[in-house]
């Protein structure tokens, strides 16, 4: 049994600031830096994938490599899905933060288009 005093008037004020705070503002906060980190993940994934395909043009111009076109769009529908699964992991796992688990995707989404 925890000794702590439970204040009854904040747990059932759903305008409080305690509920507010714990159930909406935290994990809004949490999902923003989820959301922002994964777009600049995502751009910095992109940049680096955009210079290795240019890469790869540039040494088969110069016939040091060879590369067909269906391997090319096979790898970029596989990182296409890789991507898909890991956004829909994070969406899934923020929303387990709160009970409704609305605030921490909400805040996942503006994270995304802020960041």
């Amino acid at each position: 049994m925890n000794d702590y005093p439970i204040n009854t008037e904040s747990s059932t004020d759903i305008l409080s600031s305690a509920f507010l705070f714990g159930n909406v503002g935290a994990p809004f906060v949490i999902g923003l830096a989820v959301g922002y980190f994964a777009k600049k993940m995502l751009r910095l994934a992109l940049f680096l994938g955009g210079a290795a395909i240019v890469l790869l043009f540039v040494t088969e111009y110069y016939g040091i490599t060879d590369m067909a076109d269906d391997k090319l769009q096979n790898a970029a529908n596989a990182a296409t899905g890789i991507a898909k699964q890991s956004g829909g992991f994070l969406v899934e796992r923020l929303s387990h933060i709160t009970s409704k688990g609305v605030s921490g995707v909400a805040g996942f989404f503006v994270g995304l288009k802020i960041g």
